[in-house]
Order: structure tokens, then C-alpha cells, then sequence
């Protein structure tokens, strides 16, 4: 999964060639989630306040979350994104 940004303990990430809708997985110790990024839709279970800090990040990151999205799946590398501060 390549990584797009690390805060907190958090990892970021969307893998080449995943399925529609676009999405992002968050990775947390032993706990995984699924991210849709148009609709915040979360799937799997994290830690509350892991949570909130994910679903933070992604509001500030929707357009490059999208746009690294579009890069991966096309097969380019995606951009870096900044972490939750």
C-alpha cells in the first residue's frame, strides 16, 4: 500500500487498482479502516479519538485524497500528503 501521510501513529494509504468508490485505508496498531472519500463512509472498527483524527485529516485532504486517488489507479505515483497537526 503505497503511504500518503503518517500522523499520530496512523498510516494512510490506497492501493493500486482498488475497486470503486474511491477510498483510503487507515492502519492503526491491529485495528484497519476503509475510507470512502466522497462520503466519509467509514468501514471496519478504530479507536474513537483514532477515528476522529482520521475523519479531521480527511476533510482538510478531500481534493488531494481525489486527486491521488485518480494517480494511483492510473498507475503514477501518488503525491505526499501532510499530516493532521
Amino acid at each position: 500500500m503505497p503511504e500518503l501521510s503518517r500522523f499520530l501513529g496512523i498510516v494512510i494509504g490506497i492501493f493500486s487498482r482498488e475497486h470503486a468508490p474511491p477510498h483510503f485505508h487507515a492502519v492503526y496498531g491491529d485495528y484497519q479502516i476503509t475510507v470512502e472519500i466522497q462520503s466519509g463512509v467509514v468501514h471496519g472498527d478504530f479507536p474513537k479519538r483514532a477515528l476522529r483524527h482520521v475523519l479531521e485529516w480527511l476533510d482538510l485532504h478531500h481534493d488531494e485524497l481525489l486527486a491521488d486517488w485518480t494517480l494511483i489507479q492510473a498507475g503514477r505515483p501518488a503525491n505526499k500528503i501532510a499530516p493532521l497537526e
